[in-house]
């Protein structure tokens, strides 16, 4: 006999003070940093539990209420060459505020001295200001908006005191996200002129830390009922997610003890979490751009002229699976600046990731906006092998030659899954409409719109990219 999941039929009081104002109830929040903090209260003494913020809907969700804010993480895929499963009743989330419903009960969180930390996941979209926000005495309608009243609350109940500041980590996936969340949050200070003193609290001891998250998260696990059976418990705010996570925290503070006291606030590193303060982002961002985000559109075309179409399927083929390796040991991490044993570990990540039979990736997914995303994430790859070697990275231009294949629309006599600007579709309808591949070739790589860069200009790109969409064109099926 299934049991309801809650606080009491599962044993779970609530012992912790809240610590960290979460804005965001979504998978990803749960599956990853919530799971955390549950961790780091389990092998440290953070000790701190977890208030939610409703962001994105006015009506309640009321199976957080009826749970009291268990529920159940299922980690299923590859890890170190192993299968991997693992079911952990998350239990730190203590409840979820509505400010759609209640702004002064919201506001009022602000008010809770053991309040540390703030962590944010309200997409990329989520970081911005709207100066139609135009009144801080109404719930305003972006995060950025809703965070500076709840911090200006803060401020004023505590008297502008240092100590009760806080650190926000946004996991929003754009570049310098925590500086961008300071800039808007400094645009809603001048806009509803909150005052230099708040400002100044804000800039002096109000910390915005740019992150990089990295853990795929699909959601409710579709083995639900045979959880269920398992744990003994109806959970109907299971997450699944994959055993891979990364969290990366920049912490350029000058002296390093305010980042040892940082570290020793927010233990998850102590806690044997993939998490990490460091100085500077950027090498990993490149990293993941490079090897985890270049690896998959590099492989999509490849792999789907093949007649493959999910990721796992790709990378379990003999030619496809080995063309990615290759290209990534290489062409792809030889461009890299991270020492060599930790870019070749991440890849080995990156292989079973993309090989957890948990996650059906589906290839025609990832090959939306594939030429954008090509100039983003594999064209720097070939550029700076040929910078620094003087050589042509010989299987991404394999690459570049399938997709300008893929992007004719038809592969033997069926249609590709091209999704892309309506610019980019009619280009590429111009440039086969002869079917020649020698003058499609041509004007593909003179694009400079596409590429920023005539790629005709690199001695003997041209030719390599045209003898191997012959190559595929005549031996692929």
């Amino acid at each position: 006999m299934l049991k309801k999941l809650n606080r009491t039929t599962a044993s779970q009081a609530m012992k912790y003070p809240v610590k960290v104002l979460q804005f965001g109830k979504g998978n990803f929040l749960r599956g990853f940093a919530d799971w955390m903090i549950d961790i780091a209260n389990e092998k440290t003494d953070f000790g701190g539990a977890i208030q939610i913020v409703q962001t994105n809907s006015t009506a309640e969700d009321t199976r957080f209420r009826e749970q009291e804010g268990l529920y159940h993480l299922v980690i299923q895929g590859i890890s170190r060459g192993k299968s991997f499963k693992n079911v952990r009743l998350i239990s730190c989330v203590s409840a979820v505020i509505n400010p759609f419903e209640d702004y002064q009960s919201y506001l009022r969180t602000g008010e809770n001295p053991d309040l540390k930390f703030i962590i944010s996941n309200t997409t990329e979209a989520g970081i911005t200001f709207d100066a139609a926000d135009d009144d801080p005495h109404k719930l305003p309608g972006s995060f950025p908006g809703k965070l500076t009243t709840l911090l200006h609350h803060r401020y004023k109940y505590f008297h502008a005191d240092p100590a009760k500041a806080v650190t926000v980590f946004p996991c929003e996936l754009i570049d310098k996200n925590g500086e961008e969340l300071q800039k808007a949050v400094l645009e809603y200070i001048r806009h509803w002129s909150l005052g230099k003193d708040f400002e100044n609290w804000i800039t002096k001891h109000t910390l915005f830390c740019n992150t990089l998250v990295d853990r795929i998260v699909p959601g409710y696990p579709k083995d639900a009922n045979a959880i269920w059976q398992e744990t003994g418990f109806e959970d109907h705010l299971m997450v699944a997610a994959e055993p891979f996570h990364l969290w990366l925290i920049e912490a350029p503070f000058g002296d390093t003890s305010r980042r040892d006291n940082l570290r020793v606030a927010f233990p998850l590193e102590q806690s044997g979490l993939n998490v990490r303060l460091v100085e500077d982002l950027a090498p990993y961002r490149t990293r993941k751009v490079r090897i985890l985000n270049g690896a998959h559109t590099a492989m999509v075309p490849v792999a789907y002229l093949r007649g493959l179409r999910t990721v796992k399927e790709a990378i379990d083929d003999s030619f496809t699976g080995k063309f990615i390796r290759r290209s990534i040991a290489d062409e792809i991490i030889p461009t890299l600046d991270l020492p060599r044993v930790e870019l070749e570990e991440f890849a080995s990540d990156v292989m079973e990731r993309f090989q957890n039979p948990s996650i059906r990736h589906q290839l025609k997914s990832i090959a939306l906006n594939s030429i954008s995303k090509f100039q983003v994430r594999v064209l720097p790859s070939i550029l700076e092998y040929h910078k620094r070697y003087g050589k042509l990275a010989d299987n991404l231009l394999y690459s570049l030659a399938a997709l300008i294949l893929f992007y004719k629309g038809e592969w033997r006599d069926t249609a590709t899954p091209v999704n892309d600007t309506p610019e980019v579709v009619a280009f590429f309808k111009n440039a086969w409409q002869e079917g020649d591949i020698s003058l499609t070739t041509e004007r593909v790589l003179g694009n400079q719109h596409f590429w920023k860069t005539d790629l005709r200009k690199i001695d003997g790109l041209t030719s390599v990219v045209e003898r191997h969409m012959r190559e595929i064109a005549t031996n692929v099926p």
